[in-house]
C-alpha cells in the first residue's frame, strides 16, 4: 500500500509562490511513492493546526508544512500532542525560515526544498512546550522575551514580505535606542539568575532571526534548550554583543550574558513591568512562563549530509544585511551622542 502525504500550505506565503509551485511540489512526493494531496489554509488562525491534527488522527505517513515559520509552528502544534505522529517535511516560504536553516532545507527554491525527501533522511528533533497564564503551546525553534519580541511585533507584514530578514535588521536598529532593562528571575537546571536583563532566549536550534551562530555549539535532539540571558542594557553593550555574535558566535564568552544548557526554564518578572513572550515569532502570552523540552519528539525530514558537514554553511546574503544593520545602528549612535 502506498504511503499517504498531505501538504498543508499557506497560499499567501512567499508572495504566493507556494501556490504557483504546488503542481511541481505534488509531483515530487508522488514520484517518491506518496499518494499526495493538499490543503490550503484559511483565515481561521488555527486552520493549519486543525488540519495537521486531522492528518495525525487519520494516520497519514507524512505532513508537509509549506509556508513561513508561523505555518510550520501551527502544523507542529497540531501533531505534537497526538498519540501517533507522522513525519514532517517543510517547504520554507517565509521571511527568515530559521527552521529550514537548521534542517538544511533549501530556501531559495520550493521544488528543491521538496526534493529533500528524495534523500530519505530524517532527524528526531526536540520540541519545546511553553505554559503561560494565556495558554500552553508547542514551539520548534525559539521562545524569547524582551527586545526580540518588540522587533517581531513591530515589523510590518508588507515590510517582511518585501525585504525579508533585512526588515528585522532595520527595525532592530530603530529600536535599539529604546532598549530597556527588566528585573527578572530565570530558573534553569543548574541555577537561578536574578537581576536586570534586556532579552531572554530559549532556543532549540542554532538559528534565530537569520543569525546562525546564536547557539554555535547546539546539538540537535540533545534534550536541552540553549538558554541565553542578555544582561546588556544599553546601546553600546548590545552593539558589542552583536559584533561578537557575527564573529563566529564569540558572544557566548561575554560577561554580559548567561549562556547555558537546560531542559527546563521558568521565567518571571520581579517588578510590575510586563514581559511579553515570543514563540517562534508570534505573541505567546506574558511572563511568568515555563518552558519544557520534549526530547526527540518529532521526526523531521532534513538533509543530514549537509547538517554533518564541518564547513561554513552561512547564507552569503546575510553578510550584506548585517553590514547594513551595523551601518544603520552606527548612524543612530552618532545621532544620540
Amino acid at each position: 500500500m502506498r504511503k499517504r502525504a498531505r501538504i498543508i500550505y499557506n497560499p499567501t506565503s512567499g508572495r504566493e509562490q507556494v501556490k504557483k509551485a504546488l503542481p511541481d511540489i505534488l509531483k515530487v512526493y508522488e514520484d517518491f511513492g506518496y499518494d499526495t494531496s493538499a490543503f490550503c489554509t484559511t483565515t481561521d488562525p488555527l486552520s493549519a493546526r486543525k488540519e495537521a491534527l486531522r492528518c495525525a488522527n487519520e494516520q497519514f505517513d507524512l505532513v508537509v508544512a509549506a509556508g513561513g515559520d508561523g505555518t510550520i509552528n501551527e502544523v507542529i502544534n497540531g501533531i505534537a500532542g497526538a498519540q501517533t505522529r507522522p513525519k514532517i517535511a517543510i517547504i520554507p516560504a517565509g521571511t527568515t525560515n530559521d527552521y529550514a536553516r537548521a534542517l538544511h532545507v533549501p530556501r531559495g527554491n520550493m521544488v528543491d526544498a521538496a526534493k529533500v525527501i528524495e534523500k530519505d533522511q530524517t532527524v528526531f528533533m526536540d520540541i519545546g512546550k511553553v505554559s503561560t497564564a494565556k495558554e500552553e503551546r508547542y514551539f520548534m525553534n525559539i521562545g524569547a522575551a524582551g527586545f526580540l519580541s518588540e522587533v517581531s511585533y513591530e515589523v510590518p507584514a508588507n515590510m517582511k514580505s518585501l525585504f525579508g530578514s533585512l526588515a528585522y535588521f532595520v527595525k532592530g536598529a530603530e529600536l535599539l535606542p529604546r532598549i530597556g532593562k527588566v528585573p527578572v528571575r530565570v530558573e534553569y537546571d543548574d541555577g537561578v539568575y536574578e537581576g536586570q536583563a534586556s532579552m531572554v532566549f530559549v532556543a532549540l536550534t542554532n538559528s534565530v532571526g537569520g543569525f546562525e551562530d546564536i547557539a554555535p555549539d547546539k546539538t540537535l535532539g540533545d534534550g536541552k534548550f540553549t538558554l541565553i540571558i542578555v544582561k546588556a542594557t544599553n546601546l553600546v553593550e548590545i552593539m558589542r554583543l552583536i559584533t561578537l555574535l557575527m564573529n563566529d558566535g564569540k558572544h557566548v564568552n561575554s560577561s554580559k550574558i548567561v549562556y547555558t544548557k537546560t531542559s527546563k526554564v521558568v521565567t518571571k518578572t520581579l517588578g510590575d513591568k510586563k514581559l511579553m513572550i515570543n514563540i517562534d515569532g508570534e505573541y505567546g502570552g506574558d511572563a511568568p512562563a515555563t518552558f519544557i523540552n520534549y526530547r526527540q519528539h518529532m521526526e523531521m525530514v532534513g538533509d543530514l549530509d549537509a547538517m554533518k558537514l564541518d564547513i561554513d554553511t552561512r547564507d552569503p546574503s546575510m553578510e550584506e544585511k548585517e553590514t547594513d544593520f551595523i551601518k544603520k545602528v552606527s548612524e543612530l549612535e552618532e545621532q544620540n551622542e
